[in-house]
């Protein structure tokens, strides 16, 4: 597509404002507290924003509106309006309780509560899924966007450069200024991919002609309860499936997690944790709603549904204001993108360089190993990404969610449990943590599979398993996996308790009960949520 002077002019103009800002806000960076938590000195309406900013990108503006222009329809917010209610329950009771440990990592929670190898464990597994799933999603999307949009749809050349320039620009800054840049970064480009969203919708409900237009022709897509067979998202789901990756993601998600552990107090924490909360409220409205639209206007052109936001910004948005949506969605992938380096670069360097390899290693080691990292996860990043255009992993939304089950129950269990059960040892942490894979992997057993393998015919218990496993949703996929992984901690506990329960690390400075603004607040987002939920059922 071809790209005017004001395209190229905004793009470039807005990608430099945000690039140099960034770094002139972070180029006092000196110490490892500094680089990896920005002096522990954000505020909340920047750790609400920077919440949003990591959260919101292509593999939601392009993911979730893949998803809302296939089967799933508006039922894939359930992401954004459960991840709300999520959000309340990380405010008030999962902050505290890490803020006054004074942690740098959440695997560094597991070594007070568990013990090293517990740590150990949850950092390998951080370290796999942002380098193959999170961060080559992230990747994948952006460079799928900006093909779409700007490039020839069947040319994959033009996808793997799209990737590797949004790969360079943001190890750029992320690679100089750490956490602080990166928030700092995202506050304008959150803000910025916000608008552009906007933006697009507006131009959508125009060329749909209206609301009254829009509804009439995509209101069975309207509806946020599914039938209990629905392999994506089954109501079965929202009872307990869907709670296992949000409350991992924005409890215990070092990416997410590390602006909160930032917070100048609990109160900052808290209040920045409940903006993003409320605008999760808002999101499905420029996430969600343009993918329904574009199979309305454009369902014949979808060649897959993951290309729904970016064929709509092709089709409707005029010259000029395309450079700025471009400049926006590039933004948010880099944000998204240096948001997730750098929490790389910190569970690498402070678990596993620090504890493992020189563990005198002093600041200015730290922040350059930190730094090195950073620049080695882009290249792997960029090297993996375009291969996520297989269509075997059904869109880039169910690629991430799907396996990051390989590693979420195991951790949110350990977690959780580990808060609630006192008595619970290092045997039990460390077996929840391991058993993961296995019992999430063997629900994985397919047709598919049993053929490759050689195993079909062979054990017909097996045959049954993998016939029965293909008719679950990944989302109850995760849910009896977790319940496994309790069942089996709670039988370990109850056969060698803890004589003492642990006593965990304590900052008297954030060792403080919510305030109770922070508790009506949080009451009236969830009501919202589930008023929403009864208006779209």
């Amino acid at each position: 597509m071809y790209l005017n002077f004001w395209d190229i002019g905004v793009f470039v103009l807005f990608i430099g404002i945000v690039v140099v800002f960034s770094m002139l806000k972070s180029r006092k960076e000196t110490t490892g507290e500094d680089f990896f938590l920005a002096g522990r000195g954000l505020v909340w309406w920047l750790i609400g924003i920077s919440l949003i900013a990591a959260n919101i990108s292509t593999e939601q503006f392009v993911g979730m509106n893949g998803s809302g222009a296939g089967g799933v329809g508006l039922a894939i917010a359930s992401y954004d309006w459960i991840a709300a209610i999520t959000l309340v329950l990380v405010a008030i009771f999962f902050l505290p309780r890490l803020l006054r440990t004074g942690i740098y990592t959440i695997p560094e929670y597991l070594e007070y509560r568990y013990n090293s190898a517990a740590r150990g464990i949850m950092s390998f597994y951080m370290m796999i899924i942002y380098v193959a799933v999170t961060i080559s999603a992230v990747l994948y999307s952006g460079g799928l966007t900006i093909q779409t949009i700007f490039g020839d749809m069947n040319n994959h050349h033009h996808l793997v450069y799209s990737i590797w320039l949004i790969g360079i620009i943001a190890g750029i800054y992320t690679t100089y200024g750490g956490l602080k840049a990166v928030a700092w970064a995202d506050l304008l480009q959150g803000s910025a991919l916000i608008a552009g969203g906007l933006c697009v919708l507006v131009a959508a409900f125009s060329a749909v002609g209206g609301l009254e237009n829009f509804w009439a022709h995509s209101h069975s897509r309207m509806h946020m309860i599914l039938e209990r067979d629905h392999l994506e998202l089954p109501w079965t789901a929202l009872l307990m499936g869907i709670w296992i990756p949000n409350l991992y993601y924005w409890g215990f998600n070092q990416y997410i997690a590390q602006r909160t552990l930032a917070a100048r107090s609990l109160k900052h924490g808290q209040l920045g944790v409940l903006m993003a909360a409320g605008i999760q409220v808002l999101l499905p409205l420029i996430i969600v709603i343009p993918g329904i639209i574009a199979v309305q206007l454009y369902g014949n052109e979808l060649h897959t549904s993951d290309a729904a936001f970016p064929l709509l910004i092709r089709k409707l948005i005029p010259p000029g204001l395309k450079g700025f949506i471009f400049a926006a969605i590039a933004g948010a992938v880099i944000s998204s993108l240096a948001s997730m380096l750098n929490s790389a670069a910190t569970i690498f360097t402070m678990d596993l360089f620090k504890r493992h390899i020189h563990k005198d290693a002093s600041s200015k080691s730290l922040i350059t190993i930190g730094r090195v990292m950073t620049v080695v996860f882009v290249l792997l990043g960029c090297l993996i990404a375009p291969y996520l255009s297989d269509p075997r992993f059904r869109g880039i939304f169910h690629y991430i969610q799907d396996f990051q089950g390989y590693a979420s129950p195991g951790i949110l269990a350990c977690f959780l449990f580990g808060f609630f059960v006192k008595r619970a040892g290092a045997n039990a942490g460390v077996t929840g943590l391991l058993l993961n894979i296995p019992v999430y992997g063997m629900l994985h057993l397919n047709s598919d599979f049993m053929e490759k393998t050689g195993l079909r015919g062979k054990w017909g218990m097996l045959d049954r398993m993998a016939i029965s496993c293909e008719q679950i949703c990944f989302l109850n996929k995760m849910a009896i996996t977790f319940t496994i992984i309790v069942m089996v901690m709670a039988v370990i506990t109850l056969v060698k308790p803890l004589k003492t329960p642990v006593m965990m690390p304590r900052n008297k400075a954030f060792d403080l009960k919510p305030a109770p603004s922070v508790v009506w607040i949080g009451c009236v987002i969830i009501i919202i949520t589930l008023a929403l939920y009864v208006i779209f059922r």
